[in-house]
């Protein structure tokens, strides 16, 4: 008479269990009311356990949600079980919070037993995460048509400044220096006409630059870039150690890749210190089947530990200088990321910046 028989041993077992799991448990009838709540359940809602056994359950579900749950609950009663649906309800103060439920049907009892965690904070997050994805695809949509308004009417101005070139005739220039002065412009609009038909080309294109991948000459890009800053560099002194017996070719993209170099090297100039002439070290080089590029540079440099995170943002700027935009850093890293490679700096005021870029 004093054993206590073996089925009733897992109720006894099982109590403190039920009372006290942070899960909501419920036992509901086929009926469409509250049959045993745990205080989870009334803790959330805010109701006593009185008010939610009184009521049909569907009276406590988000009024949107109601006809689909009541559908929900249907296919229940023809003992199919419920895994991880969602749905809202609201409490006694008027707020909604979401539910998880899993729920599985006892039809011979007229029965479901069901568990639900409260995931109003994962929804919050994920609400919150789609209008910030919502806000970039609008600014990134205004920074395309922006691209290609720019590169598109810059086009005109240049095709004039290059019809100037080739109505000039310079065999009435005497002064060897007045003369390499117009070639090196004649060479710059020209590199810019080509950069600004090659931005067209890339924005009209639909899904990114995949499909513009190819196979760069590492020399023959970075001497492009500088031609068309020649004067820059012979005005701040600028010299160059350039390596690039490791690897010689990378897969990228052309245009993208001389507005790296461009961006960088002309930080170098732009970033160096007073009282001495930038010194640009640009390698390449294959690192456990990786291929990088290491351009570093004797400037000013910044404290890391201040700036890190902030480097590439847009309009992030470390040093005021009068052309400082903020804007060169943001562009080269997004012309690397946007072909699936890294680029990584280190620095250390007056001691220079390192990047290093790795490609896919």
């Amino acid at each position: 008479m004093n054993n206590i028989t073996a089925a009733s041993t897992p109720t006894v077992e099982l109590e403190p269990f039920f009372e006290l799991s942070p899960d909501l448990l419920c036992i509901a009838g086929f009926d469409g009311f509250f049959k045993r709540i745990n205080p989870a359940v009334s803790k959330l809602l805010g109701y006593t356990n009185e008010e939610l056994y009184s009521k049909p359950i569907n009276e406590f579900v988000y009024p949107a949600d109601r006809q689909f749950t009541s559908g929900v609950r249907e296919q229940l009663k023809k003992n199919k079980p419920l895994f991880n649906y969602e749905n809202r309800y609201i409490t006694k103060t008027g707020e909604v919070v979401w539910l998880a439920w899993t729920s599985l049907p006892v039809e011979s009892a007229q029965l479901i037993f069901a568990i639900a965690k409260d995931i109003t904070h994962k929804k919050k997050l994920e609400k919150e995460r789609n209008l910030e994805i919502s806000k970039l695809t609008t600014i990134n949509k205004a920074l395309k048509q922006l691209n290609y308004t720019t590169s598109h009417d810059l086009r005109a101005p240049v095709n004039n400044l290059l019809s100037v070139f080739n109505f000039l005739d310079v065999s009435t220039i005497d002064n060897p220096q007045t003369l390499e002065f117009v070639n090196i412009l004649k060479a710059s609009a020209e590199n810019l006409k080509k950069t600004l038909d090659s931005y067209v080309d890339v924005l009209n294109q639909k899904e990114g630059l995949n499909e513009e991948l190819e196979q760069v000459n590492l020399n023959e890009t970075l001497e492009v870039v500088l031609v068309s800053i020649k004067a820059l560099i012979a005005t701040s002194k600028a010299t160059f150690h350039i390596d690039f017996s490791a690897l010689e070719n990378i897969s990228f993209n052309r245009v993208y890749l001389e507005s790296v170099f461009l961006n960088l090297i002309t930080n170098s100039i732009k970033y160096a210190q007073v009282d001495r002439s930038p010194i640009i070290s640009i390698r390449s080089q294959k690192i456990n089947g990786m291929s990088q590029l290491i351009i570093s540079d004797n400037g000013l440099g910044f404290d890391m530990e201040k700036v890190r995170g902030k480097i590439f943002g847009f309009h992030q700027k470390f040093h005021n200088h009068i052309d400082s935009k903020g804007i060169g850093l943001y562009l080269v890293y997004n012309h690397i990321t946007s072909l699936s490679g890294h680029i990584a700096a280190e620095s250390a005021v007056n001691e220079g910046t390192t990047f290093t870029i790795s490609f896919k």
